[in-house]
């Protein structure tokens, strides 16, 4: 949400490498392309037994190519390369609960979203860090506007001081907690969700904090009995306009045609229809 809000956001030297690396603008007919996934941010994408993709976003995206009449092929890259090898030329769109943010507009482009989701905290039941979440009733809605976050989070700050946040790196939610705790908390930083949430368990880090959807997720496995949503989840324009395919800017004729696909997945209710089958909530933005 694994991963940020971002659910992601880019740092100076990614943002830097991937303008130097941007190819040249082409016309091209696309009759096929490939997309890059993390294969490990559940449930917007998994890697099965026997390494077949599924999830939200590899079933979306069959879809999406049905309506486009194009061939896709899905391929595994690591979050912190992604961006980075699509400018290379190694794949034509990234696919991973990645957040429309103006930082990576600067970068690449984006099609319209297709989910908008919140961010909260996950921790032990008996770690005592913070108030059990009261689910989906229980959302703060938040601009980029520090007079207005201060408020909405000072509770938060007071528990965790002095505590560890595990936080995956490169995401959306990375700069706010990096913003925002890192006066009160140690914050350390991972290569993918699952990591931290594997070093939480092992009372490692005190909390950790990521999408809502990628929470869900982590929480309905028997394995994960003994985590918890904690505290309010935190949502709005904060995490910028929503999840959605990234593309090389040179690339506006495929961005028509993924924006095409998407509005229809969107009307037609199918967006929806995978939504509540894989995060058991419409985040249909």
């Amino acid at each position: 949400m694994k991963h940020p809000l971002f659910r992601r956001v880019l740092a100076t030297t990614l943002v830097t490498s991937a303008l130097l690396c941007a190819l040249p603008s082409q016309a091209k007919e696309w009759k096929s392309i490939t997309i890059a996934t993390e294969g490990s941010y559940e449930p917007w994408n998994i890697t099965l037994p026997g390494g077949k993709l599924s999830g939200f976003e590899p079933e979306l995206m069959t879809n999406l190519c049905e309506r486009m009449k194009i061939s896709c092929k899905l391929v595994v890259q690591n979050w912190d390369g992604m961006i980075a090898g699509m400018q290379a030329g190694k794949y034509d769109v990234i696919m991973d609960a990645i957040v429309i943010t103006p930082e990576r507009r600067q970068v690449i482009d984006f099609t319209v979203p297709y989910a908008a989701t919140p961010a909260s905290f996950i921790t032990t039941k008996d770690g005592n860090v913070l108030p059990k979440g009261t689910g989906a009733d229980n959302i703060v809605r938040l601009h980029d506007d520090p007079k207005e976050i201060a408020p909405a989070i000072a509770s938060l700050k007071a528990a965790l001081k002095g505590k560890t946040i595990g936080i995956a790196s490169g995401t959306v939610y990375t700069p706010f907690i990096d913003k925002y705790f890192k006066d009160v908390a140690t914050v350390r930083e991972y290569s993918a969700s699952a990591d931290a949430i594997l070093d939480l368990q092992a009372e490692r880090i005190d909390a950790v904090f990521d999408d809502v959807t990628f929470a869900n997720s982590i929480l309905s496995k028997p394995e994960n009995k003994d985590l918890q949503l904690s505290g309010p989840q935190l949502g709005g324009p904060i995490w910028g306009e929503g999840e959605a395919l990234g593309i090389r800017k040179s690339d506006g004729d495929l961005k028509a045609k993924l924006d095409e696909a998407i509005k229809a997945a969107l009307a037609d209710g199918t967006v929806k229809k995978l939504s509540e089958k894989w995060f058991k909530t419409n985040v249909t933005p």
